[in-house]
């Protein structure tokens, strides 16, 4: 059976150039402009030089033609799904980050029940997440921290560690405990709630160094 002809408009013949030229243009397209640069440079670059390497080998003699044109197509086809997943997981992370860890107005002691109660019920993510807020805002409470919205988990963890030196390892560990869970997807189980709840119950036994 004969090769399928290819779509209308495409040249039987497809060098690299031409090649990284359809993906350079289907990246072009205001969907990914309007995202963050650095993801779509991370992304795009990498798939650019493997699509490249091999265009080289497609578009050689004995790889020519119809077949090799359809081929480098599905080729732009898979740079294209993989740069919008990027996207669109980029997009997720950054809607979940937004208030993933700002505590939500209330004190230390309702977010410790909170996190108690998901803990004793196996929702070991919101646990995890209730038990950071409440660690963070114990050391607001305290003065320790200065409240605000917008704090990552490891900076609340270096500005904690620089307070209470004591407890730096704990908070460090919860903090990438927290990422893990938020940022990561990594599904917490009850070891991790118990790492979190360990280094609030550490903080809160840990005392400034005088001066």
């Amino acid at each position: 059976m004969p090769p399928a002809p290819p779509p209308p408009g495409v040249p039987v013949s497809v060098t690299a150039d031409q090649a990284r030229e359809l993906a350079a243009q289907e990246l072009a397209k205001p969907a990914y402009q309007a995202a963050e640069p650095g993801i779509v440079e991370r992304a795009g670059q990498w798939l650019l030089a493997r699509l490249g390497d091999l265009v080289e080998l497609l578009t050689s003699a004995r790889a020519g033609g119809a077949g090799g044109v359809l081929v480098v197509l599905a080729l732009v086809v898979v740079l294209v799904l993989v740069v919008r997943w990027r996207l669109g997981r980029a997009a997720r992370t950054a809607r979940v980050g937004a208030a993933a860890l700002d505590p939500t107005g209330t004190g230390a002691a309702d977010h410790r029940r909170r996190a108690a109660e998901a803990e004793t019920a196996g929702r070991h993510d919101e646990a995890v997440r209730e038990w950071m807020r409440a660690l963070v805002r114990g050391l607001e409470e305290r003065d320790l921290l200065v409240a605000r919205t917008g704090r990552t988990a490891g900076e609340a963890a270096r500005e904690a560690a620089a307070a209470l030196p004591a407890a730096a390892d704990a908070v460090t560990g919860a903090a990438r405990c927290f990422d893990e869970t938020v940022y990561g997807g990594r599904p917490a189980d009850a070891a991790a709630a118990a790492r979190v709840r360990a280094a609030d119950e550490t903080v809160r036994a840990t005392h400034p160094v005088s001066a």
